[in-house]
């Protein structure tokens, strides 16, 4: 079974994916950028940005009924690798142990231009 999950409480996509997919037992976060849903404007500097791709990973998991405990493995793309202190300051304020799993690399350009990229797996 395969499931779309969408909400307008985060950016839609802006190609052709999905926010997310839920297979019953886990739910595939696709990249979130720290786009404000309501306003479509990106935050300046990388801490507001996190936090505004956290907000739209908490939006899309609430949408399929998941908070951020459900979630078991993360990707980080990052612009640049300087920005991995303060982009993990906001990071460790989402997150309580056991804290995902999670890999974090800087990538050349991200959409927008924005500094940082999250994507998520949860399990039910």
């Amino acid at each position: 079974m395969k499931k779309v999950i969408a909400t307008t409480n985060a950016p839609g996509a802006i190609g052709p994916y999905s926010q997310a997919i839920d297979t019953g037992s886990f739910v595939f976060i696709s990249g979130q950028i720290p786009v404000n849903p309501a306003t479509g404007e990106i935050p300046e500097g990388i801490e507001a940005q996190a936090a505004q791709s956290m907000a739209n990973i908490k939006a899309i998991l609430a949408e399929a009924g998941l908070t951020m405990d459900n979630v078991v493995k993360t990707t980080v793309f990052l612009a640049d690798m300087s920005l991995f202190a303060d982009m993990n300051k906001v990071y460790a304020e989402n997150f309580t142990a056991p804290f995902p799993a999670r890999s974090a690399v800087a990538v050349k350009e991200l959409p927008k231009q924005v500094l940082v990229e999250i994507e998520v797996i949860a399990v039910r």
